[in-house]
């Protein structure tokens, strides 16, 4: 049987950790910035958990399963 291949953009996309749980980055974080604030900044910085709904598809698309 033929190896699977990671879906090249989705492993830069997403993590999935040691426990399993899959991280993402938030939305909204690439470019203009310069007009939120602090705080906004920061929490769009910090990785999210993905939806439980969406773990089938995140973890075919990364060759896990």
């Amino acid at each position: 049987m033929p190896k699977v291949k990671t879906n090249s953009s989705a492993k830069k996309r997403m993590k999935v950790s040691s426990n399993g749980t899959i991280t993402r980055r938030k939305a909204n974080e690439a470019h203009l910035r310069g007009k939120m604030s602090a705080k906004r900044r920061r929490q769009l910085s910090q990785d999210q958990p993905m939806a439980k709904a969406d773990y089938p598809e995140a973890l075919r698309l990364l060759g896990k399963r």
